[in-house]
């Protein structure tokens, strides 16, 4: 386990002491108020109702004052002073019992406040209890045995029954059954696993019994690292953040300042003495800022654990901030909109039936490691049909592969092989294989002598989430998208067009010079977020005010590469993440908005009029209480 693990762990649990504290401190500060009012109320005895405010002043106020003191120690003034000194300037006033509400109120406020914030750290810690704590090892003689998974090294071989979690980051050495990823990648449907496969720790094996090699250490797992990028995310300060933090030291100085020579001028206007104190006293309560300062990070951490749970990880607070104000979005196009893997799209037979031509492109490209190739054999195999037996297999380099079946010479392999063998395309044919090269496809020809039998066409076929995606972004509010790509623009254009981009919206041809250069121009138009693999597109992703990098689970280089990573492949996600985002900055606005115009009000009745100091108690800590409220609807926003 990490050692950021370790310490959010310490963490929750030194908070879930405090929070036991504060609710028992808080429950007596009610007592002793409800007592002390009654017997008010009632005429109980003198000493009675004494006690009973000094518990509620003594238990509502001590957790305050100690760090009202810690804070003035260090030289800075906080929020705490302005409450200890409105509660004895209250009873200065002869106005014990106020002082008792304020107290309280502030008392439960805080104690709110601490679970709720809390609240977001424990969501995300949810994630420690993902992983189980032992693992059955294979050991030398084929049987298992029991073990931590911080005893696991990377080699050795684990069994995971089904319905079991997967507790370490591997590859499936043996067995072939559905995972359920979405712990991790946030996929909501289970994704079926084969041999050489990864896993994550923390996914959940659905239905067969997988044997996973270790490819990493506990402390090094994606769902260890989701855990150390989430925490340390925590902890950076977004810019609206940093604002609240900045404006709550200051203004409690003012605050402060304010309330005395707000007593002085009361006095000068001949204000009875009791009632100048009085409104000083409320002027110190209403005027606080404990709703600006809280109303922030209310809405960014309750955003950041929402995210984490589905998938995708934002670097901090700024890097949420500034995702939702983006309106250009630029995409690369292999393993973003696309697989990034060739795919069999057509299989045209001039010769023999079209199960003939693949069987005897399966059989030569069965000798090849090319990636073309390994698709071929891989369609093939999907499709039912048998490789033929073959001899004298050789590869061509840069052209193929030439292997004897059925005593004749045959051939796979691109233009340059079929120009070596002879071949010149008949019209019709030559009209039929460009149509397919303008439409992005590569043409893979088969034939035997000089005899061609027909063409297998491989493309880098768009996701399935890419059209869904691409449409709630837009809707979502992204005003420009544009597709980049190293590719050729006809492969370009036959793609975006699939994809539904404009053709003024598609670069074609691009290094990654080129790509870096575009992102620049491109950002003149508008705040700017690059989505790429994570790892082939770092400088486009650097330069670019948001880098997004998608599909990084197990990936130790793309999960440090860019602003937000998406854990998965499902393109869903980005348009999840930002509408997350956005949602963030529109509650962050509403929540400063409301925090300032309600202590405005306040603050003029105050000094203007009368307002009562239990009721200006419940305007501040009501108000307090209403903007974490409405920043922890993040947490559950879908």
């Amino acid at each position: 386990m990490s050692r950021t693990t370790h310490r959010i762990l310490e963490e929750i649990a030194e908070e879930r002491k405090e929070l036991r504290i504060q609710v028992v401190l808080t429950v007596l500060a009610g007592v002793g108020l409800v007592v002390g009012a009654l017997g008010q109320w009632l005429d109980w005895s003198f000493i009675v109702v004494v006690v009973a405010f000094i518990v509620a002043y003594l238990a509502g106020g001590l957790p305050a004052a100690r760090e009202a003191i810690s804070s003035l120690i260090k030289g800075e003034l906080n929020i705490d002073l302005l409450m200890v000194l409105a509660a004895l300037a209250a009873a200065g006033v002869g106005e014990v019992r106020d002082g008792a509400i304020l107290l309280f109120l502030f008392s439960l406020a805080g104690t709110l406040e601490h679970y709720a914030m809390g609240n977001t750290k424990r969501s995300v810690a949810a994630l420690m209890d993902l992983r189980p704590d032992e693992a059955n090892r294979k050991t030398k003689d084929g049987s298992t045995e029991r073990v931590r998974v911080e005893e696991l090294n990377v080699g050795d071989e684990v069994v995971v029954r089904p319905g079991e979690r997967i507790p370490i980051d591997g590859v499936v050495a043996m067995g072939m059954g559905a995972v359920d990823q979405s712990p991790i990648t946030g996929e909501s449907v289970p994704v079926d696993k084969s041999i050489d496969d990864k896993v994550f720790a923390g996914s959940v094996n659905q239905n067969a019994q997988l044997t996973i090699a270790v490819t990493a250490t506990a402390a090094h797992s994606t769902l260890a690292r989701m855990i150390d990028l989430v925490t340390e995310a925590q902890e950076k300060r977004s810019p609206s953040e940093s604002f609240s933090d900045w404006f709550g030291e200051r203004y409690t100085v003012v605050v402060l300042v304010g309330s005395i020579v707000a007593l002085g001028v009361f006095l000068l206007l001949d204000m009875p003495t009791e009632l100048a104190f009085y409104k000083a006293a409320t002027l110190l309560v209403v005027a606080s800022p404990c709703a600006i300062v809280i109303s922030v990070p209310a809405a960014v951490l309750s955003a950041l654990a929402n995210s984490a749970r589905h998938g995708v990880l934002f670097k901090g607070g700024a890097a949420l901030e500034d995702f939702g104000n983006v309106s250009v979005l630029a995409l690369d196009k292999t393993g973003t909109l696309t697989s990034g893997v060739m795919e069999v799209v057509h299989v045209v037979s001039f010769v023999e039936s079209e199960e003939n031509l693949l069987s005897l492109a399966a059989t030569l490209e069965a000798h090849s490691d090319h990636p073309l190739a390994r698709s071929i054999v891989s369609y093939a195999r999907a499709q039912g049909i048998r490789t033929l037996e073959s001899e004298a297999a050789a590869a061509v380099p840069g052209k193929g592969v030439i292997a004897t079946i059925k005593g004749e010479v045959a051939w796979a392999g691109n233009r340059a092989l079929l120009q070596d063998q002879g071949v010149t395309l008949l019209g019709e044919q030559d009209a039929q294989i460009g149509m397919r090269e303008n439409d992005g496809e590569t043409p893979i020809f088969i034939g035997s002598g000089s005899i061609l039998w027909g063409v297998v066409t491989l493309a880098d076929t768009p996701r399935a989430s890419a059209v869904e995606a691409l449409a709630g972004l837009r809707k979502a509010g992204i005003k420009k998208v544009v597709m980049l790509t190293g590719d050729s623009m006809a492969v370009a254009q036959a793609i975006g067009a699939r994809l539904g981009f404009a053709a003024d919206t598609i670069f074609g041809g691009l290094l990654p010079e080129d790509k870096v250069a575009r992102v620049t121009a491109l950002a003149a138009h508008g705040r700017l977020a690059f989505v790429g693999d994570g790892v082939n597109d770092a400088a486009a992703l650097a330069t670019a005010r948001v880098g997004v990098a998608m599909g990084v689970a197990g990936t130790d280089a793309a999960l440090e590469a860019a602003d937000v990573a998406l854990l998965s492949d499902d393109l869903r996600q980005l348009a999840y993440a930002y509408a997350l985002s956005k949602k963030a900055n529109r509650i962050i606005k509403q929540n400063l908005i409301f925090s300032c115009g309600i202590m405005a009000l306040m603050v003029v009745t105050t000094v203007f009029w009368h307002l009562p100091l239990p009721l200006g108690v419940i305007g501040h800590e009501g108000g307090t209480l209403l903007v974490v409220a409405n920043g922890l609807r993040l947490l559950f926003s879908k």
